[in-house]
């Protein structure tokens, strides 16, 4: 089904991995559209209750693929349709998505990272903002992004320089959640995702849409959104098995529903 990427759902997790490890797993226009294919497969999909998205090879994504850019290029009407499609579908998933940055996250390979809602690094992996090197500006949604996790200054400290962050610097900035030693890091990726897997996936949903919107409105508003939220909430099942789980001394199971 899919050419340049690879699609699998286990233990209701979702595993995207972008794989064109002989390319560094760069982007090319088919790949965006079979991530977005995934995406929407996902997004759709009641068995999955977390998506992790990783590379092959020794990259997670060295960003688009230099060998089809041409003087002519009309790098805005590349975003309009490739990236932003692609970056719409993953901003708007009300379903946990990690990151897991087995390498190099580059240009927009580290935009796809952060736009993930956790990062797990490698001890080996590391980020660069390899726009400025070719006299471009960070795309792909990078900058809504950045100053969100890094903080302004920071943000354009990175974007202006390009500098490589290493797993450990990126940890102490705040870009990463964690960094797994390379021998752990397939049973501490699994670990991540089933643990989110088990959550109440429904309020979790909520929790990203709600704090996306908290930007952009008063803290009146902020209440009513907050209000309405919890209703909804407070309407699943996860939330009467978690009541039931508390006054049952146990631990709930949830379903995501």
């Amino acid at each position: 089904m899919y050419e340049t990427i690879r699609y699998e759902v286990r233990d209701r997790v979702a595993w995207l991995t972008l794989h064109r490890p002989d390319k560094l797993n760069a982007f090319t226009e088919q790949m965006n559209k079979e991530i977005i294919a995934a995406l929407k497969q996902v997004s759709v999909d009641e068995e999955v209750r977390c998506l992790v998205i990783t590379g092959a090879g020794r990259s997670f994504c060295s960003g688009e693929d230099l060998g089809g850019v041409t003087a002519e290029m009309n790098h805005g009407e590349v975003l309009r349709t490739r990236y932003a499609p692609m970056m719409k579908l993953l901003h708007r998933l009300e379903k946990p998505v990690v990151a897991a940055v087995n390498g190099v996250a580059a240009g927009a390979g580290m935009s796809l990272a952060l736009a993930c809602d956790f990062r797990l690094a490698s001890e080996k992996a590391s980020f660069i903002e390899a726009f400025i090197h070719v006299g471009l500006i960070p795309d792909a949604g990078n900058l809504y992004y950045l100053p969100r996790l890094v903080g302004h200054a920071k943000a354009l400290e990175l974007a202006v320089f390009g500098e490589k962050i290493t797993a450990k610097d990126a940890k102490e900035i705040g870009l990463v959640t964690s960094v797994i030693p390379e021998h752990l890091w397939d049973e501490e990726v699994h670990r991540f995702a089933q643990r989110l897997a088990n959550m109440p996936t429904k309020a979790i949903g909520l929790i990203k849409r709600y704090l996306r919107e908290s930007w952009n409105c008063t803290f009146e508003d902020y209440l009513e959104k907050e209000a309405y939220g919890q209703r909804i909430a407070g309407l699943t099942e996860d939330h009467q098995e978690g009541v039931r789980a508390f006054f049952e001394k146990r631990q709930p199971v949830f379903k995501g529903k």
